[in-house]
């Protein structure tokens, strides 16, 4: 994750909504979650919500407040540090995707796309749970299918993110952009452990 928020070092000043979508895994979801709170908090401080983009969000049927979502959501809650880290002042939309199809996440992300101040981050894992080789095998299959933006060959065992990281694939190719592989690797490269690893890759959109 690190090695893609530092591209945002030169150019942190300038960025002020954060767009922060991520898979459900604590509570079934049918749709996209926003939230509504004002403020998420860590360690490094507050981060204020943009309340009035949660609410343009929600005006399409399959987006929705739902506090619930987000209380003990993961996939969120890990980017935080990164952003509050790299970026100067910026209010956050947070999304929680469940299962939602590729065409409706690109339609709410076509909505809430914005100009240059506007980032858009989706976290997500790769492979789960395979031995060490199998894993570098499936994670090179999904950066390929990642790179040239192909959804439809990303599946629910390549990736725990793979609606909001399709329904960016899917804007994406629409909207003729280049995905470049920043880095790809997994948890046996720095835990040890091979015979049952994650696979994570970090990528930048043009």
């Amino acid at each position: 994750a690190a090695s893609a928020y530092k591209l945002l070092l030169g150019k942190s000043a300038k960025i002020k909504q954060v767009i922060l979508l991520g898979p459900s895994h604590r509570v079934a979801l049918h749709g996209i979650a926003t939230t509504e709170s004002d403020f998420f908090e860590t360690p490094l401080g507050k981060i204020k919500i943009n309340r009035s983009l949660c609410q343009l969000a929600e005006t399409l049927p399959f987006v929705q407040a739902n506090n619930l979502a987000h209380q003990n959501e993961h996939s969120l809650e890990v980017q935080l540090p990164f952003l509050q880290t790299t970026l100067e002042s910026f209010e956050l939309t947070p999304l929680v995707v469940g299962d939602c199809n590729q065409k409706e996440v690109a339609q709410c992300l076509q909505m809430l796309w914005g100009d240059e101040q506007t980032l858009i981050v989706i976290s997500s894992d790769l492979s789960h749970f395979h031995n060490y080789q199998v894993a570098v095998n499936l994670d090179k299959q999904t950066s390929r299918a990642i790179e040239q933006c192909q959804p439809e060959n990303i599946h629910q065992e390549d990736a725990c993110g793979r609606y909001p990281l399709n329904g960016l694939l899917d804007l994406a190719r629409t909207k003729h952009l280049t995905i470049e592989t920043l880095d790809l690797g997994n948890s046996g490269d720095t835990a040890g452990d091979k015979s049952r690893v994650v696979g994570y890759g970090a990528y930048a959109v043009y």
